[in-house]
């Protein structure tokens, strides 16, 4: 059975840090693309940050840049996102995706096949 698991949320105030670590088993995402997505209640899903295969090339939304890095340990079948200067606005459910038949840079939550069951990431003012 192929799994994404994601650890690392909670509680955190304004200014604070978060790392969040995605763990895949039942198979392994080493080549292919991967990403971070979240919601917040009543929004879409969007896309967080995303990096490919080999890790060479990352995507990072505007409303992250330069807070968040994304990363990854092909060794240990995991993903990263170390989270930095959190913001209230960055409250969401956080979700690691994979897209099984693709190398390069995944940013449409439609293309990923598979899923993680979110982890909950709440910054306080």
């Amino acid at each position: 059975q192929v799994q994404l698991v994601e650890s690392g949320g909670g509680l955190v105030q304004a200014g604070g840090s978060l790392r969040l670590s995605c763990v895949a088993s039942g198979r392994t995402f080493s080549y292919n693309a991967m990403g971070w997505f979240r919601q917040a209640p009543g929004q879409e899903r969007e896309i967080v940050a995303a990096m490919t295969g080999d890790g060479t090339i990352r995507y990072y939304a505007d409303s992250v840049k330069g807070r968040f890095t994304i990363s990854r340990d092909n060794a240990k079948n995991t993903m990263y996102l170390q989270m930095n200067s959190l913001k209230p606005e960055d409250t969401a459910v956080y979700f690691c995706a994979a897209d099984s038949r693709n190398d390069g840079v995944v940013v449409d939550k439609d293309k990923c096949d598979y899923w993680g069951q979110g982890t909950q990431v709440t910054v306080s003012s």
